[in-house]
């Protein structure tokens, strides 16, 4: 018989500095910058680098924010355990932690839609065998071990920051001419250039959205107090440089039509630049099911702590697997609902509700910062400016209210 008085298994430290500032490069990265460039350029056109240069400073506050109050709460549950310890409500953070779990299986399931649509143009295969192959490989992955998947995530964000790199080099005379040209548009800009840069705006602050992610690999993250909030602001800088670069050379390098209309604009890019557009395809995929894997993670692992701590879920999702030092009962049934959503549901509607929930979350947490420090200044962890918490959740809010308006609108 076991002994009662064992300890439980716990997640396993074994992510260091580096193996996280990749992991949270990846998780940002995500395909966000190949996919979702093409959405911004349709919006603000030329000025689609003012665009990501305003996102990127609005979503620095909230990223600020995370990079504290992990250091103060580094539990796996995140925004859990921030907003309840925060407003002394257990339910409040229950409500946090099952939005999280839903936005971040949604979101999975639609990463996993769009490497369907990417791998069609290489082969053709029936969708719902590669969505359950797919899955079934990154569950797997995700199960086995938190040092695998960070390993496996850096050579994949290794793949995707070469790949930018090629291709900003594809078409680098677009640097050059940047400049010039956003002087131009901001000297004489219109309403309606106006209006686009907003509406290109509030479509790149999505692609900065993935550091919300690092915090929930607190548990398996070794000093995780200075570890966890240096790796989100290295991570955050160097994905920020990427989209200033990338976004320059692109709308710098001639008529944007075709790029923002194409299904694969970094893919367009190269193509019209005369380069081969197969490797950068490639490398989309890698990148793209980067991001289906770190989603799958981060809702496992809320998952776990939902039930871990009683909060609606059976405590059998709450178990530590001894031999891998993963929730491998969460992991398999957050794979098992991605899967099932990728196979058989739709899920433009949802990912828009995706959207909605992860920025209330992000405002709740801004919230939840404030009143900790209204309270006491713990000792070793970062200390940010009071302004930091307060721009993160009023630029968090104005975009959650914002969405609303275009839905009803």
């Amino acid at each position: 018989m076991e002994n009662s008085d064992t300890p439980a298994p716990k997640l396993s430290r074994s992510i260091s500095l580096p193996w996280l500032v990749f992991y949270g490069v990846g998780t940002i990265l995500g395909a966000g910058i190949f996919v979702v460039i093409g959405k911004v350029i349709g919006e603000a056109g030329a000025l689609t680098p003012i665009a990501y240069l305003i996102a990127g400073l609005v979503a620095f506050a909230t990223a600020l924010s995370y990079a504290e109050i992990a250091a103060r709460i580094p539990t796996a549950g995140g925004p859990i355990d921030y907003v309840e310890r925060a407003s002394g409500l257990k339910h409040l953070g229950s409500l946090a932690g099952w939005g999280l779990v839903a936005a971040n299986t949604v979101s999975a399931a639609t990463i996993t839609s769009g490497f369907i649509g990417y791998l069609g143009v290489f082969i053709d295969l029936p969708d719902w065998l590669v969505a359950i192959g797919i899955i079934i490989a990154l569950a797997s992955l995700a199960a086995v071990g938190m040092k695998a998947s960070t390993m496996f995530m850096a050579m994949t964000t290794i793949i995707g920051m070469v790949t930018l790199v090629a291709v900003v080099w594809a078409v680098r005379d677009g640097l050059a001419a940047t400049p010039v040209m956003l002087a131009e548009e901001l000297g004489g800009i219109s309403s309606m250039a106006a209006i686009g840069l907003f509406g290109g705006t509030f479509l790149a602050l999505y692609s900065f959205i993935g550091f919300g992610d690092m915090v929930l690999t607190a548990e398996e993250v070794k000093k995780v107090e200075k570890t966890l909030p240096r790796a989100i602001v290295i991570a955050f800088a160097i994905v920020f440089v990427f989209y200033l670069l990338v976004s320059s050379a692109v709308v710098g390098a001639g008529p944007t039509e075709q790029i923002a209309e194409a299904e694969a604009p970094l893919v367009a890019v190269v193509e019209r630049a005369g380069w081969p557009a197969w490797p950068v395809g490639i490398a989309s995929l890698f990148i793209i099911v980067n991001g289906a894997l770190t989603q799958i993670i981060g809702a496992a692992r809320l998952l776990m702590d939902i039930g871990r701590d009683g909060r609606g879920a059976p405590g059998v999702f709450g178990q530590i697997n001894q031999r891998t030092g993963t929730p491998v009962v969460a992991t398999i049934a957050i794979g098992t609902i991605v899967m099932l959503l990728a196979v058989f549901v739709p899920l433009k509607q949802l990912a828009e509700a995706t959207s909605l929930i992860i920025l209330i979350v992000f405002a709740a947490v801004n919230l939840s910062l404030l009143a900790l420090k209204a309270k006491s200044q713990p000792d070793g962890v970062p200390n940010m400016w009071i302004g930091v918490p307060i721009i993160g959740a009023v630029t968090s809010a104005g975009a959650v209210a914002t969405q609303i308006l275009l839905w009803v609108s």
